[in-house]
């Protein structure tokens, strides 16, 4: 599924619209905001939607509606989309490069670099879908089977900055993905294009409709918002030190799970039980 724009000049650039259950959508309230080239503040990269709670609310409800089918998905099924993703990743690397360069003002080599990150993480992630496995432990009563299954935490609310534009979506998305949640990710808005890309790989590669969902605009508008939602089961954030406090304490008082700087989590839940 390609990218939903609106046709402009070069230099007035696209509009790129959300990623919301499968579909590409604009904002319910019309606005955009735009990015710029960083090289050049006069080309404008595109214009993008700049959502509300009430978009969120229509990721939450598509990634919910996607995630008991997801979730039942044999891990190596999942893994197979990734891998899929993977490929298509390769093939596109020096255009998604091109594009971050573009967009955030990397340098081309290590553009490439970034985009190898997530290609790396998306072949290792589907690898993981031929190890998911539980644990079995020896019990302390006779004629007992202790083991642990490991199930999906449910909808995991992904918050990325600006610097790594497509390796943090990746390495934050792609365990979660493996693990059977549905994602809800909003990228920053100084360069959400590379994510935008990202989804329209993983639909591409076969990832069904609602599981990544893509939501931009503003986090002090957003960010809160996806933190403090009942429906999100888990947030991970890299960001600043005092984000990063301000959502461990929302997530703290509903004891939701939440990942730490730089790392994705694995998006799985341990759950013991006997049989015997």
């Amino acid at each position: 599924m390609s990218i939903s724009t609106s046709s402009r000049s070069p230099q007035l650039g696209q509009v790129y619209q959300n990623f919301i259950g499968g579909e590409w959508k604009s904002a319910r309230n019309g606005e955009t905001f735009i990015s710029t080239n960083p090289a050049r503040t006069s080309e404008i990269i595109g214009h993008y939607q700049k959502s509300h709670t009430a978009d969120l609310e229509d990721a939450i409800a598509a990634a919910a509606a996607a995630q008991s089918a997801w979730e039942a998905t044999p891990a190596p099924a999942r893994g197979e989309i990734l891998y899929r993703a993977a490929l298509i990743l390769e093939r596109r690397q020096e255009e998604l490069a091109q594009l971050m360069t573009r967009e955030m003002g990397k340098v081309l080599k290590e553009a490439r670099g970034d985009v190898q990150i997530a290609i790396d993480v998306a072949k290792f992630m589907a690898g993981e879908g031929k190890r998911a496995e539980g644990e079995t432990v020896p019990s302390a009563l006779p004629n007992k089977l202790c083991l642990t299954l490991r199930h999906p935490i449910g909808i995991v609310g992904i918050i990325t900055p600006w610097n790594f534009p497509i390796a943090i979506p990746a390495w934050k998305s792609f365990p979660a993905l493996l693990a059977g949640n549905a994602v809800v990710l909003k990228p920053a808005s100084d360069t959400p294009l590379l994510v935008l890309k990202l989804a329209e790989v993983l639909a591409e590669a076969g990832l069904p409709a609602g599981v990544f969902n893509v939501i931009t605009g503003p986090g002090g508008t957003l960010g809160d918002a996806l933190a403090r939602h009942q429906k999100i089961n888990m947030i991970s954030l890299t960001g600043s030190t005092e984000v990063g406090r301000h959502v461990a304490a929302i997530c703290g008082r509903d004891l939701r799970a939440r990942s730490a700087p730089l790392l994705a989590g694995t998006g799985w839940e341990k759950r013991g039980g006997s049989a015997g």
